[in-house]
């Protein structure tokens, strides 16, 4: 057996320089064949100050998020780590390989630099021109080591004597900027030399500074000047310590990026250019100073999840010629990020770069883009030049290319690829099975939450929006994070949503978070401001990450006692609501107009979250709190009853959407429930199995179904391919999830309702149904400490295999069903253990790490369900 995988807290190991915690907790994972193997002890040895480790032994089978040892790191204090641990028979493994990390600038006194902004120049677009920061300085001697921690009020790319400083993208993210301002560290000594150095950053306007939100949106939200905090620390060969931060000494300048909005795109011009701008070739002297600005207010931290990076590039597959005559390149994927271009031609020719989603009409459909240019522009110099945006980005699968230099006007299939951006991640989940369309639903799945977790989980990547919408990562919390570890960058943002709650919304929860404009979007709604209390119990499932429930907790209890827009009884008062949002019978103009009661939904959701902080007052060890939320959860199901049940157990309005909540929220007596699922059975029926919910039905019907015995109907529903369904989008060429089920109608067209993304991941909540119910993998206890295997075979599926790479390690469900033998492999990582149900069994088969193999009859319900 061998330790492998150090790592602490949330960061993944490419992130352990700069951490923002003294002390930090500490996971591993055991690798080994040693069957039921689970440890009884570890040992923890810490090298920091000196040659001497201190060794930390503690009796206990923990191994995710242990307490950290030893006394607190101090800022900028390295510290080497190393693991061993003890299975149940006494057997010790080697230590682990050496981790080390460093903290950051743990206290607001440890920054020395000065906040320096650049001149404000508004372009005639209306935004602030991106910016040069300039410094130069000598070193007498040769650099031992250094670092730099670097933030701003916009985005920043920074260089060392004219190498680029790391690989983040759009840094420092986007977060609540009133409250959290995030900086990075850099390992940057072996870019530093003996000599003249020079610093260079360039800042375009991104979140902080620029247009935000539709119908034209708002400008400087956060702030109307760009500005620098940079603070390079380095020792030198000497061990002399020397710091260079950011003060009135800089100097600035405009360079060739002349404009660049997060909406609208980016436009360079090639001959602007000022060659070794960040080298000391460069005289700075007729640069301008900066100007000392207030240091920021915030709280500046390191994110607890991974930065934005390029992950993949991709090709472009074919050069189409629209009716128009223009010309378009297809890359065969929706995906987020923007185009490189490789070329050269006449000095000041301009090649304009147009993005869209999809085409209608054979021309690149830009209606559903609203006020959002999505335009990026290139204008040559008198060199060839491979040149990409850096301050922007775009959700494209096509892009018009205007006035290409060469080859008649068309690139060849080399010139332009396509380079993705999205927060960088781990994927943690796989999937696949027998049937190729599901999946291709599943990869569009993984594909629509690339494209939205650019810093924030977004609604859209493309359009005049790409908000932190709670809806939407509410009902997707449990998919995403399986598909990836979400876990850091998650947490992170219920840390803004808890701050603007609290601190600025009396107790109500955004309905965007980072909130752009408080008089839309600060209002109280079920299920979107829900998502307070629903996505930090999501994340412990998946994570076994109690703090993430502790630091949640007094938002949660904020929503439900101050928040919440109650009538006297408790239940929600009548106000608009989103409901069932996006019901494919609503119209096009009025989304939340569907079959399903708004207030319905509503109070559906109050018992569930009411009854789901009971949960976490419990796994707390908050008894008294546990007993009251118990208690009122079930007042407020009492109350649900009275209100929308009838004596025979139907609901109100009794769509697939309110029947499947009261059936997955346990909201019905134990008398009304076979009724309800009679009902819901004959409701999908109706809908000759099409799907007929919005954002909160979708992720509950095909579970609804399968709790309820009728896992049949649900694979029925799940393999529909007409308008309404999950395999619709893809009959039509869909490389991501849609927001509406009908973004494109069955002629091509686009649906006509102004709000319609080809890029939407919250129709994908069907994804943890996958993977649990085809696929057979659940946490059993939080964090996969115990694994849940059950699949349930069904439809025309015959076998599926899914993976987890979980807290524990690698998690596996493989199964066939060739005639009425069904055979299943499953794999329970060391240090966990597993609870085995075959289809057609009652019993439950614990068992310990291993992979375990079982081969059983098993006859499936019919195929396909029969007529009622």
């Amino acid at each position: 057996m061998k330790v492998e995988s150090v790592t602490f807290e949330h960061h993944q190991k490419e992130e352990n320089l700069g951490i923002g915690e003294s002390t930090p907790r500490i996971s591993w994972k055991v690798v080994g064949d040693t069957p039921n193997w689970i440890q009884t002890s570890y040992e923890i040895g810490i090298l920091r100050d000196g040659n001497v480790w201190a060794t930390y032994q503690v009796d206990s089978s923990d191994s995710v998020l242990v307490p950290w040892p030893s006394h607190p790191l101090g800022s900028g204090e390295l510290a080497q780590i190393r693991v061993r641990a003890t299975g149940s028979k006494s057997e010790t493994t080697e230590w682990s390989d050496i981790t080390s990390i460093e903290a950051g600038l743990l206290t607001r006194d440890d920054w020395t630099a000065q906040m320096v902004a650049a001149e404000q120049i508004v372009t005639v677009r209306g935004n602030l021109r991106p910016t040069y920061f300039r410094k130069s300085f000598e070193f007498a001697e040769d650099v031992d080591k250094a670092h730099l921690y670097i933030t701003c009020y916009g985005l920043y790319e920074a260089y060392i004597n004219g190498v680029r400083v790391g690989d983040h993208v759009m840094a420092p993210g986007w977060t609540s900027y009133k409250h959290h301002l995030s900086y990075q560290t850099y390992d940057v000594g072996h870019l530093l030399k003996k000599g003249m150095n020079v610093i260079g950053v360039e800042v375009g306007e991104g979140w902080h500074c620029g247009r935000l939100g539709w119908n034209g949106g708002d400008r400087y939200i956060y702030a109307d000047r760009l500005a620098i905090l940079a603070q390079l620390e380095v020792s030198l060969s000497s061990w002399k310590r020397v710091t260079i931060g950011s003060d009135e000494t800089w100097r600035t300048s405009g360079g060739p990026t002349t404009s660049s909005e997060i909406y609208d795109g980016e436009e360079y011009d090639a001959a602007l250019e000022i060659p070794g701008w960040s080298t000391a070739s460069v005289d700075d002297e007729k640069w301008s100073y900066v100007e000392k600005i207030d240091f920021p207010t915030a709280k500046l931290q390191v994110p607890e999840g991974p930065p934005v990076r390029e992950t993949e590039i991709v090709k472009a597959q074919k050069v189409i010629r629209s009716p128009t005559g223009k010309v378009i390149l297809d890359f065969g994927q929706n995906l987020v990020g923007r185009v490189r271009a490789r070329t050269s031609g006449p000095k000041g020719q301009k090649i304009v770069f147009t993005h869209t989603e999809v085409l209608e009409d054979g021309e690149v459909a830009t209606r559903p883009l609203r006020d959002c240019k999505a335009t990026d522009s290139l204008t040559l110099g008198a060199k060839s030049i491979v040149w990409e945006p850096k301050f922007t980005f775009h959700g494209f699968r096509y892009v018009q290319v205007e006035n290409w230099p060469s080859h008649g006007g068309e690139p060849l299939l080399s010139d332009i690829e396509a380079v993705v951006i999205h927060t960088d991640m781990k994927q943690t989940g796989w999937f696949e099975c027998s049937d190729p369309m599901v999946n291709k639903l599943h990869e569009n799945i993984r594909w629509g939450m690339r494209g939205n977790f650019v810093s924030i989980p977004t609604d859209c990547p493309q359009r005049d929006e790409r908000l932190g919408w709670t809806g939407d990562i509410q009902v997707f919390s449990p998919t995403a994070s399986f598909l990836y570890n979400t876990s850091g960058m998650l947490s992170g943002w219920l840390k803004d949503l808890a701050v603007e709650q609290i601190e600025d919304f009396n107790g109500v929860v955004p309905l965007v978070v980072p909130c752009i404009t408080p008089e839309e979007l600060a209002l109280p709604r079920a299920a979107w401001s829900d998502a307070a209390i629903i996505v930090p119990w999501n994340l412990y499932q998946a994570f076994g990450d109690r703090k993430i429930l502790l630091n949640q907790y007094e938002s949660m209890k904020q929503w439900l006692e101050k928040g919440l827009d109650r009538q006297p009884n408790g239940l929600w008062r009548p106000i608009f609501q989103y409901g069932d949002w996006l019901d494919p019978d609503a119209p096009p103009e009025a989304p939340a107009w569907g079959k399903t009661d708004p207030q319905l939904v509503a109070n559906a959701y109050l018992a569930r979250i009411t009854y789901l902080i009971s949960k976490v007052a419990g796994s707390l060890n908050l008894p008294g709190d546990a007993k009251q939320w118990t208690a009122e959860a079930e007042r407020i199901k009492q109350l649900f009853n009275e209100e929308y049940v009838g004596s025979k157990g139907h609901l109100h309005l009794d769509s697939m959407t309110a029947l499947s909540l009261a059936l997955s929220f346990n909201l019905l007596p134990p008398d009304k429930v076979p009724s309800a699922i009679k009902r819901l059975e004959h409701v999908v029926h109706s809908s000759k199995f099409r799907i007929s919910t919005g954002f909160v039905g979708t992720p509950l019907i095909l579970p609804a179904l399968t709790a309820a015995g009728k896992t049949q109907l649900a694979y029925r529903m799940l393999l529909e391919r007409s308008c309404p369904s999950w395999m619709y989008p893809i009959t039509m060429g869909a490389t991501t999830m849609w927001e509406r089920w009908d973004s494109m109608l069955p002629d091509g067209s686009i649906n006509p309702g102004s709000m319609t993304s080809f890029n939407h991941y919250a129709l994908g909540s069907v994804g943890a149904w996958l993977h649990a119910t085809v696929g057979g993998i659940s946490p059993a206890e939080p964090g996969l400490k115990v694994v849940r295997f059950e699949p349930v075979p069904g439809g025309t599926i015959t076998w599926a295999k899914v993976k987890l790479d979980g807290p524990y390690g690698e998690v596996r469900c493989e199964w066939t069903l060739v005639g009425k033998v069904f055979k299943m492999k499953a794999t329970v990582p060391p240090n966990s253990t597993g609870q085995v149900k075959l289809p057609g069994h009652e019993e439950v088969i614990v068992v310990g790490s291993g992979t375990h193999e079982y081969t059983v009859e098993y006859t499936p319900d019919p195929w396909p369900p029969k007529a009622i």
